[in-house]
């Protein structure tokens, strides 16, 4: 008997053929893990994904062992995997490399670390399972190569497993920092007045002449027959006093301060939880949304934010769970899964699992089955799609519009969205996308009737959208209005919000100090060794920066090329208008939200917790504060360079600015009342930044519609982009000629380029790109796909240009 077993490797044939041992007959099955030898000495788990009696015309070599007692695999899974690989133009194995987690793809070169908290009782290991554990006590972590020298054998992987299923082990890419939920400091009385109501009688007659004390005590005992627990900002704001009166009650031992774990959107989840009853426009809208998925399986939620999406969600997630099927809700963002999933929790409990890249391997393994075994609702970012799903009713892709839900390296380069609809397709379900600002593509669609269009035009509750202004710098520059780079209008709005007590959001889309140092005298910039891109200054570290390789260095004083000491920061970033602003408002408490101040999730989760909290006056930050993030008390949102953001070679830059004014915009003014949004820019009547000013979508649409179907872009025509990389730069300038040619002689004007991209080099490789732009015939896509990879074959096996990397990318973000 033979098994044709995938490999999680980029490897040209579909899969490769075993030997099945009689030894290993009755075990292996479709779906199962192998362990099989490739190459001279490597060993790799495999997939299973037929058996047959056909014997290769070429020596075999045979499986070394079997690793799953039952298929870790669905038959729904590989044919998501088949459609994935021919329609994104990448093999198999790349596709099972994204879709298994690592635990189920083991390699030779796999590390392996000892998880402490397991303890040292080896006593129920067998005699293998103690020396791996001894050596993983002695060594910090171990290769299962060097696995194979301590055991003296070949097949380790079965061991490996035991380990990993006993937690005994972790592998070392498991040992990421996992999102770490929100903490907010609470209050609750000390012992004995907790459970004493006499001491607690005569606490307060002690404390009659303490009136601040007192008032503190009050405020406590009210708030805690309201809510199952305390806020320490809560009570000093019911109390109305400072900070150091409760202090004095915590040193006397009759409050306790404890962290609590809650979610980060806390006071728009109590509303969330008790609004059992949606508004009539809500209803209209399942109404509608009823009425597509009769005969269509796609429908698009348009909703402006703030218009309660999330409820309807909430609704269609409890009818199918009552008709007992499953539900995936894909969102683009690991921070929005982490504050959504306790809003579900609230309303569905246990049924709710989250899956994303950060959770360890026991949670993984458990949420793998769960899912295979009905689990009722699945929330997670891309990656949850390649879930073995029982009974899959309803897929809900949240902010459908996101780049997020893009995947760009490595391959396979799949969008997550449409990716949602070949996968609904294959159990018969059906496909909810939600956005205020939909993807043009997406409405485009609805538009032509391929998708239900459900639209929401108000804010819930009767909330007002805010009101939209711009700022005209030029006109701020030529009166000298300007304070450095904010304009007297926004800092004085600013001053406005902050003496009535509401908080302010300032977005600028760069990170870092300023993004250029140049010489003034002779032009010369600083740039990354590595990249084609000047070097980013980041004035916390004092280090130049490049945002695409991380490189850096120390900034120059004096000019490497002409001497002179005359070498300026031009431009700026988040981290200069963090600056600036403490120097202009000295009083205000200010902080940052960008991947410097954010990389680890612990400390994002201190930011939006503080800001929440009331703890901070100004957050400034880049897209990461567009991620639908809800804060009751924001009174103000400025944009520091709005018309930078339309300024991109890129015929999506419009829409992709769009989206992103819209969404910032949509953070003032969510709760209590009405916010107010202020760009500054230098060409405040761009058609863009108007549309944003209106809350115009259907111009927007309608202009940037036009404007594709003139000059031929999505969604008129279908793209696909081809990048090919190497060192040496003429080389791949020479491999791109001789691609396009080939490609040119079989589609003729339906190749663009080579051109240099917009980096020309990046990590060290010289990029040339060719764009293929195709009229939407799934015949001509699918001889277009085929004649890519051959030419790539073609292109490989020429002298010199063996080591090129080709990589496709189809329908571009």
């Amino acid at each position: 008997m033979f098994a044709d077993v995938i490999l999680p490797l980029a490897l040209p044939k579909r899969s490769y053929t075993y030997a099945v041992p009689d030894s290993l007959a009755d075990y292996v099955q479709p779906g199962v893990r192998v362990e099989v030898p490739f190459g001279p000495s490597k060993l790799y788990s495999g997939l299973v994904e037929r058996l047959h009696d056909e014997k290769p015309e070429y020596r075999v070599k045979s499986i070394n062992a079997v690793l799953d007692e039952v298929s870790v695999v669905s038959p729904q899974q590989l044919l998501l995997w088949d459609w994935i690989s021919e329609y994104y133009c990448c093999t198999l194995g790349e596709v099972m490399a994204a879709a298994m987690p690592g635990h189920l793809k083991l390699t030779s070169e796999t590390k392996v670390v000892i998880n402490p908290s397991y303890g040292d009782d080896f006593g129920e290991l067998d005699a293998e399972e103690y020396l791996v554990a001894e050596a993983l006590e002695i060594q910090n972590a171990v290769s299962i190569d060097d696995i194979r020298k301590i055991l003296n054998k070949k097949t380790v992987f079965p061991v490996i497993q035991r380990l990993l299923n006993r937690g005994l082990l972790f592998l070392r890419e498991d040992l990421q920092e996992k999102f770490r939920p929100r903490m907010i400091v609470a209050v609750r009385l000390a012992e004995p007045y907790l459970s004493d109501t006499d001491r607690l009688r005569a606490l307060m007659t002690e404390l009659e002449k303490r009136e601040r004390q007192m008032e503190v005590l009050l405020a406590f005992i009210h708030l805690s027959r309201q809510q199952p627990y305390v806020r320490r900002a809560d009570l000093l704001k019911k109390s109305g006093v400072s900070p150091s009166s409760l202090n004095t009650l915590v040193k006397n031992g009759i409050f306790e301060l404890y962290d609590r774990e809650v979610s980060r959107v806390a006071g728009f989840e109590d509303e969330f939880a008790e609004a059992g009853a949606l508004s009539e426009a809500q209803q209209q809208a399942l109404r509608e949304i009823d009425a597509h998925f009769q005969d269509k399986k796609v429908a698009l939620l348009h909703g402006v934010t703030g218009s309660g999406k999330t409820r309807i969600y909430v609704e269609l997630i409890q009818r199918i769970i009552r008709e007992g099927g499953q539900v995936l809700y894909l969102l683009p963002e690991i921070a929005l899964t982490t504050q959504i999933i306790n809003r579900l929790k609230k309303v569905f409990g246990g049924d709710v699992a989250v899956y994303h890249s950060k959770i360890n391997y026991n949670e993984r393994v458990e949420l793998w089955r769960g899912a295979a075994a009905g689990r009722p609702v699945i929330l997670s970012a891309r990656s949850g799609l390649f879930l073995p799903y029982q009974n899959l009713k309803l897929i809900i892709v949240d902010e459908e519009h996101d780049s997020s839900f893009k995947q760009y390296d490595p391959a396979p380069r799949y969008h997550a969205r449409d990716t949602a609809i070949y996968l609904a397709g294959l159990y018969g379900a059906k496909v909810l996308l939600g956005t205020a600002t939909p993807a043009l593509e997406t409405y485009h669609n609805a538009q032509t009737g391929k998708y239900g269009l459900v639209e929401l035009r108000e804010r819930f509750g009767g909330m007002e959208l805010p009101e939209i202004d711009t700022i005209d710098l030029r006109d701020q520059l030529k009166t000298r209005r300007m304070q450095g780079i904010f304009s007297s209008t926004l800092l004085e709005q600013l001053q406005a919000s902050l003496a009535n007590g509401e908080q302010v959001i300032l977005f600028q889309n760069r990170r870092g100090f300023a993004p250029i140092l140049e010489c003034q005298v002779c032009g010369w910039t600083a740039q990354c060794q590595h990249c084609d891109v000047s070097l980013t200054y980041h004035k916390f570290s004092n280090r130049l920066r490049c945002h695409y390789c991380g490189y850096q260095q120390e900034p120059v004083q004096t000019c490497p090329a002409c001497g002179s000491g005359k070498v300026t920061l031009l431009g700026f970033g988040t981290e200069k208008i963090e600056d600036d602003l403490k120097l202009a408002l000295p009083e205000a408490r200010i902080a940052r939200l960008d991947l410097d101040t954010a990389g680890s999730k612990t400390s994002l989760g201190a930011i939006l917790s503080a800001f929440e909290e009331k703890e901070l006056d100004v957050l400034v930050g880049t897209q990461m504060v567009t991620k639908g993030l809800d804060f009751e008390n924001v009174g103000l949102v400025g944009v520091l360079g709005a018309d930078q953001l339309v300024r991109f070679p890129d015929f999506r830059a419009g829409e992709r600015a769009y989206q992103l004014l819209t969404q910032v915009a949509g953070r003032a003014g969510r709760k209590n009342k009405r916010g107010r949004v202020l760009m500054q820019a230098f060409n405040p009547t761009h058609p863009v930044l108007q549309e944003v000013l209106r809350g115009d979508f259907a111009a927007h649409l309608h202009r940037e519609l036009a404007e594709r179907r003139e000059f031929q872009y999505p969604p008129f025509v279908r793209m696909i982009q081809l990048t090919l990389r190497h060192k040496d730069e003429k080389t791949v300038q020479a491999a791109a000629a001789l691609f396009a040619r080939i490609l040119r002689g079989k589609l003729g004007e339906r190749v663009l380029g080579p051109v240099q991209p917009p980096i020309s080099r990046l990590r060290g490789f010289y990029g040339q790109d060719i764009l293929l732009k195709l009229e939407k015939d799934a015949r001509l896509l699918a001889r277009t796909k085929a004649l890519i990879k051959a030419t790539t074959e073609i292109l490989n096996g020429e002298k010199g240009f063996g080591q090129v990397q080709v990589a496709v990318d189809v329908d571009p973000v």
